[in-house]
């Protein structure tokens, strides 16, 4: 057998040992050819070896082995190559944290809309429903606050006997001076409480008692009027060609109807064009927004005694309504 020629050998440039040829560090100070000291595990490829000898230094073809400081690894390591560790990036990191932020700010924000609270002087939170009037939105007037009409029927207004141009100066012994004073007195009032109001009509000062409720009872009473089996009643006049007009020699002030509908019931009862109603039924009528109110809560086919000022007479003519 011919022999075969030794595998050709370097020298290990640190420590001046002899390195068999393809191994690119020293088993004995770990010095890695051209990088300086390095770990002790390496991959080296061999054509046609069998296990155990070395591989010629980037043979075609070459069988994985793995190299460690005792020498090459056989069996079940042979044909594996050392793992690098995954790592994550820095922006990786960066995103992740920003998504975790948004999301907690955004259920932060959620839970906290979902409080309603109040802060008193004392600076605590209270958990505090607001009362209501039943009235479709206070405004600042002379005086105090005013609304243009009761809503909805057997609400703690129209209970109390208010309608729409009334000046509301007192409530629950607190003068009212403005509208945001009126919802601020309306959320600082128990749900339910009786209170003394104080207001103006015609340029009379008046006294009535009235009981708030609940925005819950609120919108219960407005779905009972809106779902009423009877309907609505109608009057046969023009609700866009109206206008507010003084009484002469008085406080008091109607609503003018201007266009009045052919073969309606207000035209058959004998309502003219120009006539001004001051009361519908027993509501005094001192606003457009609350004529129209009454005239709708009107049962149909019933009779309303209608009070109006033709040519400074004061008239009263029954009404027998229609459905609208």
């Amino acid at each position: 057998m011919t022999p075969q020629p030794e595998p050709s050998a370097t020298t290990c440039a640190n420590c001046h040992m002899p390195m068999p040829a393809g191994l690119r560090f020293c088993r004995n100070c770990g010095f890695r050819l051209g990088e300086g000291s390095a770990e002790y595990t390496e991959t080296v490829r061999f054509q046609n070896a069998p296990p155990g000898t070395l591989p010629a230094n980037g043979a075609p073809g070459a069988i994985p082995y793995v190299y460690d400081a005792a020498g090459p690894l056989t069996g079940a390591a042979r044909g594996r190559t050392p793992k690098r560790r995954s790592r994550m990036s820095g922006t990786t990191w960066m995103f992740i944290a920003l998504l975790i932020f948004f999301i907690t700010a955004g259920a932060f924000t959620a839970i906290v809309k979902r409080i309603p609270a109040r802060i008193p002087r004392g600076g605590i939170a209270i958990m505090a429903p607001r009362s209501y009037a039943g009235v479709n939105g206070f405004k600042t007037t002379e005086g105090g606050v005013t609304f243009a009409r009761i809503t909805p029927p057997d609400g703690p207004a129209d209970k109390a006997g208010l309608v729409g141009g009334d000046i509301i100066t007192t409530v629950d012994g607190q003068p009212v001076r403005s509208d945001d004073e009126m919802t601020r007195i309306l959320r600082g009032l128990p749900i339910g409480k009786t209170v003394d109001l104080v207001y103006i009509r015609d340029g009379e000062t008046k006294n009535t008692k009235m009981t708030t409720i609940s925005e819950e009872e609120l919108a219960r009473l407005n779905e009972v009027f809106a779902n009423r089996p009877e309907g609505r009643g109608q009057f046969g006049y023009d609700n866009d060609d109206t206008q507010l007009v003084e009484i002469p020699n008085t406080k008091m002030v109607g609503v003018q109807l201007n266009s009045i509908e052919t073969n309606n019931p207000a035209d058959i009862a004998g309502i003219k064009e120009g006539d001004i109603v001051i009361q519908f039924g027993d509501a005094p009528i001192r606003t457009e927004e609350e004529f129209l109110s009454r005239v709708r809560r009107a049962l149909p086919y019933s009779t309303v005694k209608v009070v109006v000022i033709r040519n400074g007479e004061r008239l009263e003519i029954p009404v027998k309504m229609g459905r609208g």
